[in-house]
């Protein structure tokens, strides 16, 4: 019998516009709640055009139940260079920052140490870039910040952006083991595998799933993508 895990999802959110080029972040958070994860990992969570507000509303988030992590951003973002992390459930933070990123356009990702019901597991949200080359400059940045704090068994996952063969990206990422791919975009007949997990060798991880069930299919671009961990 397996024990219980911690399910994790990660979702790029085209900033809550559907492909029926409506915003509507109600939908959004319908998707999430269907999904139902104990972590959602977000990206493009607020505006594009600056102060960047958040897309999905605080306020609304809050509502429906979800906890946002707070990354110390004050422009009324969801959490930092569009990332965010919503907690439900039983799941406490013992600590939360972020991480710069290179590249030629603005990207970041975000950390936070969570207390959770299988233990302390740390969650790291990405939206790497668009060229090759920063994608992998992102993810060793990542995990050099990583080496910098105590250990403690890590997700890292979010819109990794990688059409072609992942084995760069696994080379980056060292210890952490990239999870198999799944198709998430575009939503409506997915073919890129371009939200990804990766897990440190003290976690196990079923393999990832997409949620299709409406209103997922039209509410973005991408599906949610979601996987259960357990200590290994």
């Amino acid at each position: 019998m397996k024990s219980p895990g911690l399910k994790i999802a990660t979702y790029n959110l085209q900033k809550c516009v559907g492909l029926d080029l409506r915003r509507r972040p109600g939908r959004s958070l319908s998707v999430l709640s269907d999904l139902a994860p104990d972590v959602a990992v977000l990206q493009e969570a607020d505006k594009r055009m600056p102060p960047r507000p958040a897309a999905l509303p605080h306020g609304m988030a809050e509502a429906e139940g979800w906890r946002v992590v707070d990354f110390g951003e004050p422009s009324g973002s969801l959490g930092w260079h569009g990332n965010a992390i919503l907690l439900r459930g039983p799941v406490g933070v013992s600590d939360a920052g972020h991480i710069e990123l290179p590249g030629l356009e603005p990207r970041g990702a975000v950390r936070a140490d969570l207390d959770t019901a299988i233990g302390p597991v740390r969650v790291v949200g990405a939206h790497l870039g668009l060229i090759r080359r920063y994608r992998l400059l992102q993810l060793a940045a990542i995990r050099r910040a990583l080496a910098l704090l105590d250990p403690m068994p890590t997700v890292i996952c979010g819109d990794f952006n990688e059409w072609g063969d992942p084995a760069p990206l696994q080379a980056q990422l060292g210890p952490y083991r990239l999870l198999p791919g799944v198709a998430s975009y575009p939503a409506p007949r997915p073919l890129g595998e371009l939200d990804r997990f990766a897990i440190s060798p003290e976690l196990i991880a079923e393999p990832p799933r997409t949620h299709r069930a409406q209103p997922a299919r039209i509410a973005s671009d991408h599906l949610p993508v979601w996987t259960e961990v357990r200590p290994a």
